[in-house]
């Protein structure tokens, strides 16, 4: 049968032992209250065996009891680990909420989670309940920042310093305000104005802003229906033919100094595609000296396009 709400929250206030002489209330009842396995001195936790299926509304009051007890256990010791343990559950709903709050961003959240749980659980230490501030108002900020600490440092496509990662979320946040008072999208010089900044740091920090994400070139084109494919696609490669072109120019005035008869082999070699006996059958000339002619001139235009 389960434990409705107002019985868990019965359970927890129970008294301690060391209390019972205390407190005006049958012996049969207290002697009925049940005790956690391995918790004999902890009675007020004996209800709670299920802390992530406790409703909101009452995981608040739970939280503020288990806080206050919390404080009187000694850090270190099974009874202060499993109230903790106990807190971090009851208030996982509050991580989600963060999370949501701070929307999508790509990442499973199943690792956002963990992240929001760290600081949870910095909360739970830090809290001191005499402060008299709600816990669900002390803790979400911090749950907050650890998430956008995560974001912040570990989630960027491609490593930039962490002035620029900071730059980013201010030009973010001088955007929106813009956007909303202008209604349009801001100039780089409006966002320098409005940040103080100098016009190339506002094109710095919006630079850095593209190494945050980074899309997969096989991830489909929607934006036309006719061309569905990748958007590798999409983009150019490198022609080969470009270097041709180059080194042709660069070449045409080396080629141009060369003696008359250097310049007759080299064309009818490459131009004409004559063999070396062919040429030198036109010019008189053995194959052998031929190929020494052609070697020289080619090493010599080799050496002189390297140099350039």
């Amino acid at each position: 049968m389960a434990t409705t709400s107002d019985e868990l929250l019965h359970r927890v206030t129970a008294p301690r032992p060391d209390e019972a002489s205390t407190v005006d209330a049958p012996a049969a009842h207290r002697a009925a209250v049940p005790q956690p396995a391995g918790h004999p001195e902890l009675p007020e936790l004996a209800g709670i065996e299920d802390p992530s299926r406790v409703a909101p509304e009452n995981a608040r009051e739970l939280t503020r009891v288990l806080l206050t007890r919390l404080a009187t256990l000694e850090e270190g010791t099974r009874e202060y680990s499993y109230v903790r343990a106990t807190l971090i559950e009851l208030n996982l709903s509050l991580v989600r909420y963060a999370i949501r709050r701070i929307g999508n961003r790509r990442e499973p959240e199943e690792d956002l989670i963990q992240v929001g749980s760290v600081g949870l659980i910095k909360a739970i230490d830090r809290y001191d309940p005499d402060h008299g501030a709600e816990f669900v108002t002390f803790a979400l900020p911090t749950i907050l920042g650890e998430i956008r600490r995560h974001f912040r440092d570990a989630t960027w496509a491609v490593h930039v310093p962490r002035r620029l990662q900071e730059l980013r979320i201010s030009l973010a946040k001088a955007r929106d305000v813009l956007f909303q008072r202008l209604g349009r999208a801001p100039t780089v010089a409006e966002l320098a104005a409005h940040l103080d900044l100098s016009q190339e740091e506002v094109i710095e920090g919006l630079t850095a802003a593209n190494g945050h994400t980074a899309g997969s070139l096989d991830a489909p084109v929607t934006e036309s229906e006719e061309d569905p494919g990748p958007l590798a696609q999409r983009f150019g490669e490198e022609d080969p033919r470009y270097d041709t072109v180059e080194n042709l120019i660069v070449l045409k005035p080396l080629v141009a100094a060369l003696p008359e008869r250097d310049r007759q082999i080299l064309s009818m070699r490459f131009g004409e595609e004559l063999t070396q006996s062919q040429i030198g059958a036109r010019l008189g000339l053995s194959q052998m000296h031929v190929s020494r002619l052609l070697s020289r001139t080619l090493k010599h235009l080799r050496a002189d396009l390297t140099a350039t």
